[in-house]
Parts: C-alpha cells; structure tokens; sequence
C-alpha cells in the first residue's frame, strides 16, 4: 500500500489495486500513516523511499502499477 502511496495512487486507485472498498482504503492509508509517524502522502512516500519499500526508479510515472 505504501508503494501506491508513493506512486501518486488515490484512495479510489488504492482501493481497486487491492480489489478493497475505497472506504478500506482510506482506513488503511490513516492507520499507516500513524503506525510510521506522518501526516500525509508526502511524508508517507519519503518513509517507504528511505526504508526500501520503494525505490525512485519504482516510481517512474510513465509505467503506472495502480
């Protein structure tokens, strides 16, 4: 989750990636972002670059995942 997070996903593209209600999603994404300390994607996507749950080459926008 953390990586689509990173990638620039929504909530709704989070949740249909997952195959989750995009309610869940939210949830989800809340509950991380207290788990590891932040307040929003930015801070979320700088947690997973720097603990290597993404990479920058990962995160090349002209090969979306989500």
């Amino acid at each position: 989750m953390l990586c689509l997070v990173a990638r620039g996903a929504s909530n709704k593209e989070i949740a249909a990636a997952l195959v989750i209600s995009e309610k869940t999603a939210r949830n989800h994404v809340e509950r991380t972002y207290a788990k590891i300390a932040v307040t929003n994607r930015i801070g979320a996507s700088m947690y997973a670059l720097r603990n290597g749950l993404a990479s920058l080459a990962s995160l090349d926008p002209a090969q979306p995942e989500f």
